[in-house]
């Protein structure tokens, strides 16, 4: 068997894994947020339209596998989460679970909306669609509704009046931590940025598998075709539900220790799909993978918010994110390879869940208490 040769079904997902969220960050950080999404967004409609025109099989890896990878940085979980962080402070955490769950819905509704135009048109017309609906839709919706924060339209974050905020400032117990910076670069010098980004390197390895990988291993296990896009579609469902709930669970307690068990379940997910084979096992597999697949999204942009302040979000949150990226294009590659080596999804399923468990402890270990702004008043009184 040709080791490479199962790496055709992974070539589709790589083009979104090679996008810079870092450096979209450190442009939002320099410029306004909005701006960087409508830009993003402009360039991503004009480039997907674009794909209309493929005719050489190096235009679609330039136009999809690059420019468009490299744009949809701009409009990336870690940008909006970013943005939507600085409205909110008491419930920021579900507030950027409900924008992660974004995510999972735009999976869940474009996928079969995409295989049903390219049936009914072609592929030409259904990429030119496409373009236009970024263009003409998620474009206006953006500059009419999205703003860079509170302040540009008078209010304050979570709705509280001007007067309150005021005061907050000038008292001596407002909430900062010592990690709190007004620089990006700053946060390298510090353990929890290195400590998330590992555990998000790992997410990404987790879920990248997964997006390319679990219907061909359904179906490798015997599920049909449609069963096993079913059961995809319903993991998709889960994540906008777990993505949300992770959110307002951690307003309650250490953000941490809820990301740990989210990797830790995660992992037994994996242990449970490898010792219970059959339709039983993977529907347990997905029920348990949908609820974590984009809990890490939130309860990481929250935490990082939390220890390093809103002013450089953007940047220090792409820089976290790009390792997620990095995670997903070689979990995509090393699953796809290990499965054409040994013929079987056991191997690379194995090596997925292990790794979540030192995930879970490098999650766990972070010492939130001492560096999140949650915790300051607490030692102050």
């Amino acid at each position: 068997m040709e080791p490479w040769g199962n790496l055709h079904r992974c070539v589709a997902e790589l083009s979104f894994q090679r996008s810079d969220p870092a450096l979209a960050g450190r442009i939002a950080g320099l410029a306004r947020g909005r701006r960087v999404i409508l830009a993003s967004l402009a360039l991503l409609g004009i480039t997907i339209a674009t794909l209309s025109l493929t005719t050489h099989i190096v235009f679609l890896i330039f136009m999809f596998g690059v420019l468009s990878g490299t744009v949809f940085s701009g409009v990336s979980p870690s940008n909006t989460s970013a943005l939507v962080s600085k409205w909110f402070r008491r419930r920021r955490a579900t507030a950027v679970g409900i924008n992660a769950s974004g995510v999972a819905l735009a999976g869940l509704l474009m996928i079969p909306l995409t295989s049903y135009m390219i049936q009914v048109i072609d592929w030409r017309l259904t990429w030119l669609v496409l373009g236009l609906m970024v263009l003409f839709l998620a474009g206006p919706i953006v500059f009419l509704l999205v703003h860079d924060g509170p302040e540009k339209i008078g209010l304050e974050p979570d709705g509280d009046p001007r007067i309150w905020e005021e005061q907050t400032r000038q008292s001596p117990n407002r909430r900062t931590g010592p990690l709190e910076t007004t620089r990006w670069a700053e946060s390298f010098r510090s353990w929890p940025l290195w400590q998330v980004s590992a555990t998000y390197f790992v997410d990404g390895i987790t879920g990248g598998n997964l997006l390319v990988h679990l219907v061909p291993y359904a179906i490798d296990r015997g599920v049909s075709p449609s069963t096993a896009a079913f059961v995809f579609g319903v993991m998709m469902v889960l994540g906008i539900v777990g993505s949300m709930a992770a959110g307002m669970i951690s307003e309650g307690m250490h953000r941490k220790t809820l990301l740990a068990i989210t990797y830790l379940v995660r992992g037994c997910a994996y242990a449970v799909v490898l010792l219970l084979p059959g339709i039983y096992g993977l529907w347990i597999f997905a029920a348990v993978i949908g609820f974590t697949f984009m809990a890490p999204v939130p309860l990481t942009t929250s935490l990082t918010a939390d220890i390093y302040g809103l002013r450089a979000l953007g940047a220090i949150t792409g820089v976290s994110y790009l390792f997620r990226q990095i995670g997903g294009t070689v979990g995509i590659l090393l699953t796809g390879y290990l499965f054409d080596v040994t013929g079987s999804y056991t191997l690379p399923f194995a090596v997925a869940g292990f790794l979540l468990l030192p995930a879970a402890l490098t999650a766990f270990l972070v010492n939130e208490r001492k560096n999140s702004a949650r915790y300051q008043l607490e030692s102050v009184s």
